[in-house]
Parts: C-alpha cells; structure tokens; sequence
C-alpha cells in the first residue's frame, strides 16, 4: 500500500472516486510513513492526525454518497506553517509565535477543505519565512542529499512532497520561497500571479511581495490546487478580480506556436554551468514539440535585486509589529538580524527600493512583450552543502545572484512554474523555471506539462525517500 504514496495526486484523485480506494486508508498509511519517516526528515512541525482523520472519514461517506466535490476530495495535503488553521499552532517558524493558535482559517485552508482535502498538517520552514531557523526547531533535510540545502522557506513543504509525505502542498514565495525548494528537492512549484490567491490569514514576510503557492510532484497536480484555493477573496483586497479559469483543461494542447524567450547569456551567466546546459536541453526539447525559441535581451537584475532586501527587511518589520521589537529576544539570531536590518532603513531608501521596483518592472516588460513564455533556471545552481550552524545564524551577507533567477518575478508578480530538468553528476535535482505574463497560469502549466511528458526527470524520486 506503501506505494501509493508517490503516485499522481490526479491518479490518486480517480481512485478515490471510483473508490478502488478510500481517503481513510491513504490518510493511515501516510501518518504511519510520516510517523517512520519524518523523524529523519523534519519537514512536518505539527501533524494533525485527528482532524485529518476526521476528514478522511467524512470524504469517503461523502464520496459514497454520490456527493463528490472534484480532484481533490479525500486526497491528503500538508500546508506551510504560515497559515492560520484553527485550533492549531501557527508559528511561521519562530519561537515568539510559540503559543499563537488561531480562531479561524485561512482562506487557503477554507477552500481547500471546501474542495475536501485532508489536511496532514502543518509543515516546517525557515523563520519568519526568510532564510535561517530558529534554534528552538528542527531543520528540514534533503532527502536526495542530507547535507546539501533543502531550499527555503518554504523547505518542509519541498522536502514532505519529494519525500512522498503528503499529495501536495502549500508553499510561499517571496523572494524565491516556492523555487528554491522546488529546485533543490526536485519537484514542481507553481507560484501564481499576485493576488491570484488570498493571503488572508498567512503570517506575512512582507505584503506587497507575498504569493501563495502548490508544489506537486506532477505540473497537473499543481493546476489542481491552485483551481481550488484561487480567486477573490473580500477577506484580502489585494485578491485579483480576475475571473479564475480552468487550469487543467489545456494542458494537453502542447506547445506548437508557443514563443518561448530565452536569453542565453543571462541563462549562463553566474549559473552554474550543468544546470545552465540542463536548461537549455530543455528548450530544445520543447522545439522539438514544436515551440518557437524568441532570443530576447534582459536587463541586469544584478542592478537591482539588491532593493528586495530593503523592501523586504522593512516589511518583515511592518508584518511583525505585535512582537519585534517588544519580543526581540524570542527571534533566533538569523530572523533577528533581519528585523533590525529593517528597523534601520529610513523612509527614502524605502523610496529609492521602490522606484527601483518599478524600473526593473518596466524593462522586463519591454524585454519580455514579444514572447509568451520566458524560460531560465528556477536557482542559480544546484542545491549546496550546507551546516545546521550556518542555518541557525547568525544572518550571513546575501550573494545577488542567488536571486538573480527569483525576486525579479516576484518584483513584477509574474506568475511562475519550476520543474525538474534533470540532476547533476553527484545525483543533486535540477529545475527549469517557466515565467509567464500576468494570469497565464494556465499557459505555463501546459508548457510544464508538455515538456514533464517528454522526458523522465519527474518520475525520479529520491531513495533516502
């Protein structure tokens, strides 16, 4: 029965259906492999065995019932422990959040149980969101390499959907946070244009750059949660308007007459060079399926990445005022840093940040109108080693280029789509990421599909899993 536990969320999905299988038999058997397995792996910070439980057993009456909800009805999930749930701990990682059990859900939680999902629980992450854990928590490990990075921050929920520990998962994507553990744990992570999904109650790292997000083993999985936790929301007036189309039902079209753009050089440059070829393969295999390749010119975002830091330390600070500075000592010493990063930056660097925001927005969009999707790697690089000294902190000084792939998209709210491409000679995950313009998740996602159906990297799963 162990099994199952990496097959297609959809596969899945049309088993329960027909009931061949039942939610509460899934849900049994991964507890049991979280119960075995994560104790190793650390990706769960809270596993809600009773109230998943409880769904399963309400989806197959359900089910039998006749009353089926779609996909993702009796299918167990795990969420980020950025969103409210509850009667549950939420604790986006820090000790200062230690004792927050909210009243009420998320939106995400909301539509996601609406949609009859069995929520495992909540999943582990850097603090605060951002780039180091606080010592009071476990660090999630790789499990292609337990030594190497995992992503962050969103690195329980790469690491719990790579390691078969739940069907899907939520992540969050600031700067990179989705990417990054989708690309070091080799699996698909969708970020949505912004505001395409609710942030209403989701511990914020900073508002104006904030999504939410799938990872999914399969680029269809990811279509399929998305359907189920986009659209407006009046609880988050930054929620788009946007009618919310079906994600799933062009994803079989192909690629034929898509342009996709690629910049080489920017391709090349400061990437690591397997990943950088593993990349370009990839285009070639999807025109080969009958994409056309449009050379377009980037500017370089190395000029302006450096304003994400000043934009998102002086919003981490804004999103933690109930408890930075009055609890400064309940943060670990990486997340403390930050916050007093951003306690000192001053009104006009927040204005220069901003406008150079906006510049950046207005080049890409120039380079960018002439192609409908741009394809480049989801990281700078394959995951590094890393040490549980060097996560814990103190805050290291951050490289450019580490992001050089990311906050430009997060910049301009791009919606986003990373996919495994391959691995290196040492056995480490690639990721091909396809950027999209505003609101075409839809184009992206059967981009991904195409080439995930064309080659073999996502059938790959890591043995340590």
């Amino acid at each position: 029965m162990e099994e199952i536990v990496f097959r297609p969320l959809t596969e899945v999905a049309g088993l329960l259906r027909r009931r061949e299988v039942s939610s509460v038999e899934l849900t049994e058997t991964l507890l049991k492999r979280i119960a075995r397995v994560d104790v190793t792996f650390h990706s769960y910070i809270t596993v809600t065995e009773d109230r998943a439980l409880e769904a399963a057993r309400r989806a197959d009456g359900e089910i039998a019932a006749g009353r089926y909800r779609g996909p993702l009805h009796g299918v167990p999930i795990a969420v980020k422990d950025l969103c409210f749930t509850k009667g549950v701990r939420t604790m986006g990682g820090t000790a200062a959040l230690a004792g927050h059990v909210p009243d009420f859900d998320a939106t995400v939680i909301e539509r996601l149980e609406a949609a009859g999902a069995v929520i495992l629980g909540k999943l582990n992450l850097t603090e605060g969101a951002m780039g180091g854990y606080h010592p009071s928590f476990p660090i999630p490990l790789n499990p292609w390499n337990r030594e190497v990075w995992t992503g962050g921050s969103s690195s329980g929920s790469g690491v719990a959907t790579a390691a078969g520990l739940a069907y899907a998962t939520l992540g969050s994507d600031t700067g990179g946070s989705i990417r990054f553990p989708s690309a070091a744990c080799g699996v698909v992570g969708l970020k949505p244009t912004w505001g395409r999904v609710s942030r209403y109650g989701v511990l914020a790292l900073a508002e104006s750059l904030d999504h939410v997000g799938p990872m999914t083993r399969r680029v269809a999985d990811a279509a399929v949660v998305l359907q189920a936790v986009a659209g407006r929301d009046g609880n988050d007036p930054t929620s788009l308007l946007d009618p919310v189309p079906d994600f799933s039902a062009d994803l079989g079209r192909g690629v034929k007459g898509v342009r996709l753009g690629v910049d080489e050089d920017y391709l090349r440059r400061k990437a690591d060079p397997e990943l950088a070829e593993a990349v370009l393969a990839g285009v070639r295999d999807l025109e080969g399926l009958g994409a056309e390749v449009v050379t377009v010119r980037l500017p370089d975002f190395d000029d302006y990445v450096p304003a994400w830091q000043t934009l998102c330390t002086a919003e981490a600070v804004a999103a933690h005022a109930a408890t930075y500075p009055s609890r400064r000592d309940d943060y670990g010493p990486w997340f403390r840093d930050w916050l007093d990063l951003g306690a000192r930056v001053s009104g006009a660097d927040y204005a220069r940040a901003h406008y150079a925001r906006a510049a950046c927005n207005g080049r890409l969009r120039a380079a960018t109108a002439g192609m409908d999707v741009l394809v480049c790697p989801s990281a700078s690089a394959p995951p590094h080693p890393v040490t549980p000294e060097g996560l814990y902190g103190p805050m290291v000084k951050r490289d450019v280029s580490l992001q050089r792939f990311t906050v430009p998209f997060d910049f301009n709210g791009a919606p986003t789509l990373s996919v495994p491409c391959g691995f290196t000679k040492g056995g480490l995950p690639l990721s091909i990421q396809f950027i999209g313009h505003p609101l075409r998740e839809d184009l992206i996602c059967r981009v991904g599909h195409a080439y995930e159906q064309a080659t073999v990297w996502h059938t790959m799963r890591p043995e340590g899993g």
